[in-house]
């Protein structure tokens, strides 16, 4: 319980359907050590009647997803922590408090719904698709996935925000939805200059495919692969980050074309079930949250890595980002980029 909209009435739901609740709210990250979340979430559990549970995960979030977080950009990668903290933070914290406790079901107010077909469970679309998160959650396991209680999937967020209202719960129905990173939502390159050492990130060089100078940049960090804007240069034609070379501190930019790719390999991965994925021509995969899917074929090389061929070619495939797997709504896994 986060304090927010979509927990809060998760919350209120869950009791409405006759489960007896406990509160779990997690510090991971305090910006300007702003703790009024924990007050909302507690003044919730006092007016609902439920216990509250604070787990302060502070240090572990940090070694975990923020460390991680600065690692991948300065290694030129782009790096994925909302991904990360659902799989491997906030999904087995809660099934371990829940274990400590002897509570069988853990709920979340994500967006999502989950389907057992055959003998396992998959995460699928919610009803929402402005809000659905199912993207974040390919890398559940079994152990988790059975366990989950999600009521917020069949609803809408605007249905949320109603119920919120309807029943006097008036500050959580009209919290703003977090956006982006929550330790760094707008500027990750303002973050990343004051957690790294002051000299880590220097001025370098904008090169064209063939090497040859472009113009100055402020940092490889501070791009992407498939960038455009904020590159701080006008060619008269559009140009787009292609690669990142830190050992060199050079950004490789070109055409959008030049961006393509058929062919990618994914590491960290997990499949929910091997049969409906591997070799399979109508997979759907994904490397973007919102909009974006390509058919693909995944066959699981000798190294223990997963091959995708893409049936049409793809552009901005960056080394370190998510790629999630789908059939129609259900989830059937994903995993992280490699470098090529």
């Amino acid at each position: 319980m986060s304090g927010g909209t979509d927990s809060s009435v998760a919350a209120l739901l869950l009791q409405d359907a006759g489960y007896e609740v406990v509160g779990v709210t997690f510090r991971f990250y305090e910006k300007d050590e702003n703790t009024e979340y924990l007050d909302d979430a507690r003044e919730l559990c006092n007016r609902l009647g439920i216990e509250h549970i604070i787990s302060d995960q502070r240090e572990y979030f940090k070694t975990t997803i923020i460390d991680y977080f600065i690692a991948e950009y300065m290694a030129g990668h782009t790096p994925v922590p909302c991904t990360l903290c659902n799989n491997y933070l906030k999904w087995p914290l809660l099934l371990q408090i829940a274990d400590q406790m002897g509570i069988y079901y853990i709920a979340t107010g994500h967006y999502v719904q989950k389907q057992k077909i055959g003998n396992f469970w998959h995460i699928i679309n919610g009803a929402d698709e402005d809000k659905n998160q199912s993207f974040f959650l390919w890398g559940l396991k079994q152990d988790i996935l059975e366990r989950m209680l999600l009521p917020m999937g069949s609803l809408t967020k605007q249905r949320v925000r109603e119920i919120a209202e309807e029943r006097g719960f008036l500050k959580a129905a009209k919290k703003k939805d977090s956006l982006g990173v929550c330790f760094c939502p707008m500027d990750y390159r303002t973050f990343l200059r004051e957690n790294v050492p002051a000299d880590a990130i220097q001025r370098g060089e904008f090169v064209d495919e063939k090497g040859n100078f472009i113009a100055i940049h402020e940092g490889y960090p501070f791009y992407t692969i498939g960038q455009r804007r904020g590159l701080g240069i006008d060619l008269n034609q559009a140009v787009f980050v292609k690669e990142i070379i830190p050992a060199e501190n050079r950004v490789v930019l070109g055409n959008l074309t030049s961006l393509e790719r058929t062919e990618m390999r994914l590491k960290n991965y997990n499949i929910v079930n091997p049969e409906l994925l591997l070799g399979r021509d109508d997979v759907i995969v994904k490397i973007r949250y919102r909009k974006q899917e390509n058919r693909c074929r995944v066959t699981l090389l000798p190294d223990n890595t997963l091959h995708i061929l893409l049936h049409e070619p793809l552009t901005a495939i960056a080394a370190g980002q998510a790629a999630a797997f789908y059939r129609d709504d259900v989830v059937l896994g994903g995993g992280i980029i490699m470098e090529e």
